[in-house]
């Protein structure tokens, strides 16, 4: 059996990028505090499913779209005659070739719905200025990007079930093997490199690598930079900051409604079981304040999220919302008794961001 070298190098380092870069945007995806890290790699994923494209008009034999067998016909015909095919593919098969195809496609869409996410929802990167027009849809926005991410690992599967399938029912292609070394044992013609698809290919795996790096390195970026605005309470409203800092976390007004707040405020003699009450001057002006920058005033995702959250209940203590309760559910009950915390209404602990105005993820210290 003739050997055929089918995948040239750059194919191959595109395949072993590929499986790094998703590999590792999963997993800077399981915590909060990774968040700009997860988008750090799908910027370069984005680069890299570009390169793939170009790659796929203008690159060798074998790697472009026009060597993929995309007929219905041949799809059947292949699946049928699975354990005796009547035809070998020296590139990809019918059924890799589609999965192939819908993997690049939802890749794209996936980095385009998770750059919106991150846009509308955070505030951050090159789409932040959808935010405070979209801001009440966020929700629509993650819900489509996990949608993405969710049939990528389906087809990610199904390419890895085939593969395993053919090295299985046809061992002698080297077709698991070809994906180290770009050879496979077939009839047909070697792929050839040109000076230019050289080029394009430093060019596109460079550009990857540069990205990633870039985004890794520098600090407030343009791709994952942040623009909700830190806030001083001290300047704004010393009262505020005297009167609601002194004893607990200073909460920022925005992250309860209105009326929670003027249900708090109403009722300070008996403040979570302490007397918190004030002369009448100091009282209203807390109130004020307080209803002025609510909950409503804000587009942050804390603030609509807990809005949500609540709905028309009668809730004053954050840690009893749907919303805080959903995030926090992970946390064991150790991490809020131990020394440094002490208290699930201790939000400073892990968010030192929080007496400023903002709650960002990348803020989270990690205890």
């Amino acid at each position: 059996m003739k050997r055929v070298y089918v995948w040239t190098l750059p194919t191959r380092v595109f395949h072993g990028l590929f499986v790094a870069l998703i590999l590792g945007a999963w997993i800077a995806s399981l915590e909060d505090r990774w968040l700009s890290l997860h988008v750090a790699i799908g910027s370069a994923v984005g680069v890299l499913v570009v390169f793939r494209i170009v790659w796929g008009i203008i690159g060798p034999k074998y790697s472009r779209f026009s060597d993929l067998a995309l007929r219905t016909d041949a799809l059947k015909e292949y699946l049928l005659n699975l354990l005796s095919p009547t035809r070998r593919y020296a590139g990809h098969n019918p059924a890799a070739s589609f999965v192939m195809v819908a993997m690049l496609v939802t890749v794209v869409f996936a980095v385009i719905s998770g750059m919106l996410a991150y846009g509308i929802t955070e505030n951050r990167g090159v789409l932040a200025f959808l935010h405070t027009g979209l801001s009440h849809n966020m929700e629509w926005f993650e819900e489509i990007h996990e949608f993405f991410v969710n049939l990528l690992w389906i087809l990610i599967a199904a390419h890895v079930g085939g593969v395993l399938v053919d090295r299985f029912l046809h061992k002698d292609d080297r077709t698991l093997n070809s994906i180290i070394d770009g050879h496979k044992n077939m009839e047909g013609e070697s792929a050839l490199l040109s000076w230019s698809q050289k080029i394009v290919a430093l060019i596109g795996i460079g550009g990857t690598i540069a990205v990633l790096i870039y985004t890794l390195s520098v600090p407030n970026n343009p791709l994952i930079a942040g623009y909700n605005q830190k806030i001083d309470y001290k300047q704004e409203n010393p009262v505020f900051v005297n009167e609601c800092g002194s004893c607990h976390t200073l909460y920022p007004p925005t992250l309860l409604p209105k009326e929670s707040w003027s249900k708090l405020m109403g009722n300070l003699s008996n403040h979570f079981g302490d007397d918190a009450s004030l002369d009448s001057a100091d009282h209203q002006t807390v109130l004020d304040y307080l209803i002025k920058h609510s909950a409503q005033s804000s587009s942050q995702e804390m603030s609509l999220k807990m809005m949500q959250s609540i709905e028309n209940r009668d809730m004053i203590a954050m840690t009893q919302t749907p919303f805080w309760k959903k995030r926090h559910k992970n946390i064991p009950d150790d991490v809020f008794k131990s020394a440094h915390v002490k208290s699930r209404a201790n939000c400073k602990a892990c968010h030192g961001d929080v007496e400023q105005g903002t709650i960002e993820d990348n803020a989270i210290k990690a205890l």
